[in-house]
């Protein structure tokens, strides 16, 4: 059974890493923008992390341009503007697609793993979340109207787990 962890991906300042890397770990896996009316959850993605990162939370944002090219900066750019505007200090990708035939391996897996609406496997829009267990399972998939706040009581729940 494939997880989360027989992926590699490419971080923003270019290196490739594993995501075995974050074994043990509960994810909260992210599709974001700069320029999307969603772009300030980074302020509560940010706020989650620092509460709960030494507790074995890990957000990992992902930069996607497919969603009304929302996401035009390349990935200096897009640091520059997250760690600026938001503070982030969270793991960011390198912008990648989500969806159609050049869509990146770990999201095909994270949607087809939780589907959406009626569902779905298509992203529908930035700021989709997806939770994924200290096994590496998907758990469940959020649309981009969840806040990070909402998603609080079900990362709790999964950092309690043994």
């Amino acid at each position: 059974m494939t997880s989360v962890y027989d992926f590699d991906c490419k971080k923003i300042n270019g290196d490739s890493v594993s995501m075995r890397d974050y074994s043990g770990k509960v994810l909260l896996i992210v599709n974001t923008a700069s320029a999307c009316g969603f772009t300030p959850q980074y302020k509560g993605l940010q706020a989650l992390y620092d509460e709960y990162a030494d507790q074995g939370l890990e957000i990992l944002g992902f930069p996607c341009n497919q969603f009304a090219n929302q996401e035009k900066g390349d990935e200096a750019a897009i640091s520059e503007f997250c760690e600026l505007n938001f503070g982030v200090s969270f793991p960011l990708f390198a912008k990648i697609d989500v969806n159609g035939d050049g869509a990146d391996p770990l999201f095909q897996h994270l949607k087809t793993e939780a589907k959406g609406l009626l569902g779905t496997t298509a992203i529908n829009w930035n700021f989709t979340k997806f939770l994924v267990n200290k096994q590496g399972r998907v758990i469940k998939r959020y649309g981009s109207t969840t806040t990070p706040e909402a998603v609080k009581s079900d990362i709790i729940k999964l950092l309690e787990e043994e």
